[in-house]
């Protein structure tokens, strides 16, 4: 008995009995007797651990289901208390005995009526091709709370816990079947928030987790399968072989989704953002998106889905993406399916983002409007480990969008791998536990039961705003393309779905048993949309795309590069007095707040910069950029680890109260109307944070969006999003995006992790001005390319290598001057220091970034004058224009190109050719240039801080004075090896 009670008492259902134990342990003649003689038979090893789960945590007093509160609390206890005394003796009579097994009874129902809540979808008729048995589990046979076959038809109180006041056995079993084990099965007792799990019980209970649809319904539903069928099944007619990874055995998907949207605008819903791999998704273009059938045939008769003059690589057509508007019982709904690469999971972040800023734009601060729905393959949400990290993103302030609605077509396999050798958990769905998402899995042959939990799962989020999973078992009819033979690898599953009827078939039949179709009418539907198809094929051939919506909506005003990205000047300097309002906002808290000693010394000093108009340091010169934009109406978002702050203690863009630990945000109080400031310390986590930012700008190209590295190499664990979305989005799917990478760069001796940022690797990505690439060196500069980023008609990713050791130098500060009216972005700086004349100059060395103050302090120190320094301060696109006119004054001088990274690292590579080619144009006798530098290296940097310096101060001197032909090019042979011959 008492291993029977523990395991009722273990968790939020222990319902009525928690609260009577608590009352008996007090006092044990408060309670009916029959419940002193069940209590008293716990021994005293037994007791505490009941009591301590009666009592429930310090900080989580138990709330009862039956007796609604807390026994303190609850006035009305000792009336509920008689109830259920009186309705147990109702069944029993008064008999002593009959009472004490009828108190026994109830016990254990409600024990296992409580497991089936948490157990119950572990014997439910999930999979269409019944390939696993799952027909018993232990825990939810009555024989194991102690019932026996002849109890099965005694009466049972169980005072309305399945909406009955009594039930017999047999009753109570299959109820808990009808509602837990039948094509759906829930997941929900993991839920901590008891209103939550409260709500999806009464949900689920109430109508035996079942909808009663429609005629009206069931016909839409089966249209709805017809169309999902008859597409496929017409593409593999008409196009066999070609790859198209079709919806085949998961045609399910397509009323769940149109169930999502209209049940979803009746809830206030006004925009979905869909995210999805390609597995269906030409499916999801025709049907949800209602892309016209005779475009995609069109493509797939190898035309272009955008008009001859739009350039661009393009994609595969099941990478596309579109926006529709859709309307359900006259009420609209936006719909954009998100562009995505083969990279599964990759597109959760990227959706994540845009609904965010959508919500932002709506003014739709409940969250209500604007919703994401990804849909997953059952092995990439398994194995992917994006997402778990974008899951983690659900519940935080500056990223959450309000739940998400997950949708996993689960065709149990990935690939040619089987579930038992791809995951380590029961369901794919599982490592949704961890945001106490509620999981609905569901049979896809079942079209009603999916529809039904697809409802549940909008009226879910718009209820709570939190994530909901519905796990959809399906099967995918053809291998992983239509050109693969599966049954090499799943023999078995591929006989089972060679003789398996399909969905539609399946649902078509139930209705007409139903009387809800006449007989063969099911077939007509199929037909007549076979004929439409038909139609549209003919289409196909003169089909012509007339525009690309890619500058539509709010992108309207934004237009694409024209020209040479050299030749687009535009103006980003500031009047005097709007940076000074800006300063003084920045140099000025609140006087009642509790700024820290340290902080206040930096107050000072920015005021001070502008009391001189000397001395504007980078994190001085980066808010006056934000400080400025804001004033100008344009938003700045910047989100990144510990970007409060700053990594290195320099920005600290949020004011931490010393006595309380409020917040302040000196840029949220420049002036009344000015626009929003966000600084987002984000997760431990790179991908999902910069794929959500890049969603963010392609929402909203008025805001400067910002992610920051806490650490430039920390970017490697992002380059997917680096490699698919920023830098080829554009070329691929037309999509503009200006967001702004800040990525911490420079070698300072602290060994290969943080020196490096990768420059060599974003370089390698450029082509076709689809990025700006810069290593800055004043904050003046850097003043001036964030401005640019929002003063340009057009967008384009910037990624700016930012400094560590500068962040402080005393050499790189910029004059109040250098911001202000008549000042601009320079892609080239000109030598500074007065040298000999430009014709006797003997070398010119060129850098970019942190080495040009090494090179300068050490010219200095050497007395040299005949030795010019240039800095290319934007590595991409090239700024030929610019060096140019700067190398002509040196017409005598020499070429050396100076780095601090390894040869193989760096810019080098990038701007060799680049460089000869600018020597054939300067006429120059110097046919290649000359690298000064560290030498190849398998590492970015050494670990010793002594052979940093070491390597540091020879490549500097080597740049500066070691003639040409005695600084040792990289990649030569130092000796001839012999070839055999």
């Amino acid at each position: 008995m008492a291993g029977q009670l523990d395991a009722l008492l273990n968790g939020t259902n222990a319902l009525y009995i928690s609260e009577l134990y608590a009352r008996y342990l007090d006092n044990p003649h408060a309670v009916d007797a029959t419940w002193a003689t069940t209590f008293g038979e716990l021994t005293e090893d037994e007791t505490p651990e009941i009591f301590k789960e009666i009592r429930g945590a310090s900080w989580s007093k138990l709330e009862s289901g039956i007796l609604g509160k807390p026994l303190e609390r609850d006035p009305d206890s000792q009336t509920r208390h008689a109830h259920f005394v009186q309705g147990v003796t109702q069944v029993a009579g008064t008999e002593p005995e009959q009472i004490r097994r009828a108190t026994l009874d109830a016990i254990r129902a409600l024990m296992m009526i409580r497991t089936y809540r948490v157990r119950g979808h572990l014997i439910a008729n999930f999979d269409p091709l019944g390939l696993e048995a799952r027909e018993h589990h232990p825990e939810l046979d009555p024989a194991n709370y102690g019932f026996a076959e002849e109890d099965m038809d005694r009466p049972i109180f169980i005072d309305y816990v399945l909406g009955l006041e009594t039930a017999t056995l047999r009753q109570i079993v299959r109820l808990l079947k009808e509602t837990y084990c039948g094509t759906i099965g829930v997941e929900f007792m993991h839920i901590q928030e008891p209103e939550e799990k409260a709500w999806v019980q009464r949900r689920i209970e109430s109508i035996r987790n079942r909808t009663h649809f429609t005629l009206k319904g069931k016909r839409t539903i089966l249209q709805r399968l017809s169309e999902s069928e008859g597409f496929e099944t017409f593409l593999q007619l008409k196009y066999t072989g070609t790859k198209r990874f079709g919806l085949d055995g998961g045609e399910s998907l397509i009323p769940a989704i149109e169930q999502i949207l209209k049940r979803g605008t009746q809830l206030g819903l006004k925009e979905v953002v869909i995210g999805m791999a390609h597995r269906g998704r030409l499916n999801v273009l025709a049907n949800i998106m209602r892309k016209p059938y005779a475009a995609i045939m069109h493509e797939f008769q190898g035309g272009s889905n955008k008009p001859d003059d739009v350039q661009g690589s393009g994609d595969v057509r099941y990478h596309l993406g579109a926006s529709a508007d859709r309307v359900f019982d006259d009420k609209k709904v936006h719909l954009s399916l998100t562009a995505n690469p083969s990279h599964l999971e990759l597109v959760n972040p990227v959706v994540l983002g845009k609904v965010r800023a959508k919500q932002l734009q709506r003014g739709d601060t409940s969250q209500q409007q604007v919703m994401g729905l990804i849909m997953h393959g059952d092995a990439a949400f398994a194995g992917q480990g994006l997402v778990p990290e974008s899951l983690a993103l659900s519940g935080l302030k500056g990223y959450q969008t309000g739940g998400t609605i997950h949708l996993i077509v689960n065709n149990q396999i990935g690939f040619t791998t089987n579930p038992r050798n791809s995951r380590s958990s029961p369901y794919p769905s599982d490592v949704a536990k961890m945001i106490q998402a509620p999981i609905f899995h569901v049979n896809g042959d079942d079209p009603e039961a999916v529809v039904h939990a697809a409802r549940i799962a909008i009226e879910y989020r718009q209820a709570f705003s939190k994530d909901v999973v519905i796990d959809m078992w399906c099967y995918r009819r053809h291998g992983h393309n239509e050109g693969d033979e599966p049954s090499f690898t799943q023999p078995i599953m591929y006989r089972a779905i060679a003789n398996h009827p399909t969905t539609r078939q399946v649902y078509a039949q139930k209705l007409e048993r139903e009387g809800v179709l006449k007989e063969g009418e099911g077939e007509q539907i199929y037909k007549e949309f076979h004929n439409e198809l038909e139609t549209s094929f003919q289409e196909a051939q003169y089909f012509l795309p007339t525009s690309a919506d890619w500058l539509d909506g709010m992108w309207k005003g934004v237009s694409n590069l024209r020209g040479e990205e050299e030749m687009h000047q535009h103006k980003t300097c500031v009047p005097e007095r709007t940076l000074r309002e800006v300063g003084k906002a920045l140099y000025t808290p609140p006087q009642d707040f509790a700024v820290h000693r340290k902080i206040i010394r930096q107050l000072r000093s920015k005021e001070q910069m502008f009391e001189s108009g000397e001395g504007f340091d980078w994190a001085t010169g980066e808010a006056l950029a934000f400080g400025t934009l804001l004033v100008e109406g344009i938003p700045v978002r910047l989100s990144g680890q510990d970007c409060g702050r700053g990594t290195f203690s320099q920005r600290h863009s949020v004011l931490i109260d010393q006595n309380d630990e409020s917040r302040y945000e000196p840029l949220n109080h420049i002036r009344s109307l000015q626009a929003d400031y966000e600084v987002i310390d984000s997760p431990l986590a790179e991908a999902s944070v910069l794929g959500f930012e890049y969603g963010y700008a392609s929402a909203d190209p008025h805001a400067l969006v910002l992610w920051e590295a806490q650490f430039g190499d920390f970017v490697n664990g992002a380059q997917m999003i680096i490699d698919q979305f920023i830098s080829s989005g554009e070329s691929k799917w037309l999509r503009l995006n200006g967001m702004v990478m800040l990525l911490p760069h420079g070698f300072e001796g602290q060994g290969p992790e943080h020196s490096s940022a990768r420059p060599e690797r974003f370089l390698q990505l450029c082509a076709e001005d689809n990025l700006q690439v810069c290593n800055l060196t004043t904050p003046a500069n850097y003043f001036h390319a964030l401005r640019r980023q929002n003063h340009r008609n057009f967008r384009k990713p910037l990624v700016i290598f930012t400094p560590k050791s500068l962040l402080r130098h005393k050499l790189c500060v910029s004059k109040l001057e250098a911001f202000i009216s008549g000042s601009s972005f320079q892609r080239v700086y000109d030598e500074v220091d007065t040298l000999v004349a430009d014709e006797a100059v003997k070398r010119v060395v060129l850098c970019s970034g942190k080495v040009y103050y090494e090179l300068l302090q050490t010219r200095r120190e050497q007395g040299s004058n005949d030795v010019a320094i240039v800095r290319i301060e934007q590595l991409y696109p090239w700024p030929r224009n610019a060096l140019f006119k700067v190398l002509q004054r040196y017409a005598n001088a020499e070429i050396v190109w100076c780095q601090e990274e390894p040869a193989n690292m760096g810019y080098w590579s990038f701007l060799f050719q680049r460089l000869i080619h600018l020597l054939e144009d300067l006429q120059s006798k110097q046919r290649l240039p000359i690298y000064a530098g560290r030498g190849a290296s398998a590492s970015p940097a050494s670990g010793l801080a002594s052979k940093h310096l070491q390597e540091q101060t020879h490549l500097v001197h080597e740049a500066l004075f070691v003639p040409l032909t005695e600084i040792p090019q990289p990649f030569r042979r130092k000796e001839t090896v012999p070839v055999e011959k």
